[in-house]
This record gives structure tokens, sequence and C-alpha cells, in this order.
């Protein structure tokens, strides 16, 4: 399944029933919260989706809902070092287990190591997939080497001193005990 029409609209347990994985390419700009951190989307930007639905057995219970996303895409970042564009991979790799409540999920959630979403009858993978996309960011986008030096501001020059050099203080210190 190549439309990504319908992964706002996800019915989990026919997708697991069915066993094939949906896969699609979707337009950056349907993702508006990412395209807000960017610094500009090209036309043709996309995040590549593979999302992979599954019943798993539960000892005296109807089977589980798991899904497996997978998703890979590059965003132009402001780097903080030297306030260019820095180009950032960013990937997902997610198990998540569904149950029947929130109530459940807030219960099982401290003993379980995967993630626990309540499951929905029309569930939003775009906005799952928005969620890890987000969490996936850098909290300091920046080059591994700048392209160009920083530039200094006028503020940090006044701090260097006249002759750029920084002042030593254990030297005024002892200037004012001679006194």
């Amino acid at each position: 399944m190549s439309s990504s029409l319908q992964a706002n609209r996800l019915n989990l347990p026919a997708l697991a029933r069915e066993g094939v994985p949906l896969i699609a390419s979707i337009p950056l700009q349907k993702l508006k919260r990412i395209a807000k951190e960017t610094q500009g989307l090209q036309p043709d930007s996309s995040v590549y989706l593979e999302a992979r639905a599954e019943f798993r057995p539960n000892p005296g219970a109807d089977d589980v809902v798991w899904l497996h996303l997978q998703a890979e895409t590059s965003l132009l970042l402001t780097c903080q070092r030297c306030t260019g564009a820095v180009l950032v991979l960013l990937k997902v790799d997610q198990w998540y287990r569904f149950v029947a409540t929130e109530d459940i999920a807030m219960a099982e959630d401290d003993q379980s190591e995967e993630d626990l979403l309540v499951l929905e009858p029309q569930f939003d993978l775009l906005a799952l997939l928005e969620d890890e996309l987000l969490m996936a960011l850098p909290l300091v986008p920046m080059h591994d080497a700048c392209p160009v030096a920083p530039t200094l501001s006028v503020g940090d020059a006044d701090i260097a001193g006249e002759s750029g050099a920084k002042p030593n203080a254990f030297a005024a210190l002892a200037q004012l005990r001679r006194k």
C-alpha cells in the first residue's frame, strides 16, 4: 500500500490481519509541526514510512495488536553554532503495544518497556509519526565542523577587552590588597 491518504484513518486490526505493511512517502508539508522546525522545505521533501501491524498472543485474553513504525527523513535545521543550515537525518524505529483504554495504558506503563497506546477505531498514524519525528529532533542542531567560522557579536568583543586578552582576576585582587 503506498497511499498516504489512509494513514490518518488506519484500522490497525485490519492491517494486522492483512499482514501487509503500509509503505508510504509522506510529503513533509502534511506534517505542519515538523515543517515549522525547518529552514524551509523543498517541494519534494518527504518522510519515508513503513508501518507493520501484527497480532501477538496474550495469555488468557484476546490477541494484542502491536505496531512497528519505521521512518526516515532529512531536515534542514539551523546550526546553533554558525546559524547556517545543517542537514539532519531523523530516524524512527519504534514498537507500540495497543490496549483497550487509557486507564489500562496508565496502569501498565511503568512495567512495560514498549510504548503503550490506546487502540482506536481509526488510528491517526500521521500524528504518531509527527510526534516521533519531533522527539527525534536534536536539542542543539550543529554541524560536526561548521563550513564558516561563527561571527562574534559586539558583546563578545567587549568581554575580551580592548587588547583581546582577558583580565586576570587574581592580578586585580593583588592590586586591591596593596592599597
